[in-house]
């Protein structure tokens, strides 16, 4: 379970320079985030139009918290998220790129990912997958989905903040 503060929200923040982290708007209802629901919280700043947030639990427990930005370019086909994977997807699929943590991000160096616009991966992951076959588990695909998405949202954090 994730448990977040502003002041804990802030401090995850990786790759955001004190100034970053300071303008850093909270999304909307923050103190009654269901966060038994997500797998992790990201949300668009609403004050800085392709700004956005992603705060994920990595597999130690740790919280890794990254500064995307959104790239100005559309993709030019419908893409996939490389988080949730999922085929069927009701959202827009934007591609966000996150300065590395450290000494990599101050020269320059980013790293990027095809990600939904508005972060809606945990809800795309606990939805049923097509039954490919009769006698599909779909349970157990939802929750291979689920850890899934897990896996990948905390290999991209985990590698923004690696120095």
């Amino acid at each position: 379970m994730i448990i977040l503060t502003d002041t804990s929200t802030r401090s995850s923040l990786v790759n955001a320079s004190r100034k970053e982290k300071t303008d850093l708007t909270l999304p909307d209802g923050f103190d009654t985030i269901d966060f038994d629901a997500l797998d992790y919280l990201g949300w668009r700043d609403p004050k800085m139009g392709r700004r956005a947030y992603a705060i994920v639990p990595t597999l130690d427990g740790e919280i890794i918290g990254v500064l995307l930005v959104q790239a100005q370019a559309t993709p030019r086909s419908r893409a996939q998220c490389s988080w949730c994977r999922d085929t069927r997807l009701p959202n827009e699929v934007v591609f966000y790129g996150a300065k590395l943590a450290g000494p990599a991000g101050r020269r320059g160096s980013t790293v990027g990912t095809l990600i939904c616009r508005d972060f809606q991966c945990s809800a795309n992951v606990r939805n049923d997958p097509p039954l490919p076959y009769a006698g599909y588990d779909a349970g157990a695909a939802r929750q291979d989905r689920k850890d899934e998405l897990v896996l990948r949202a905390s290999s991209f954090v985990e590698r923004v903040a690696r120095q």
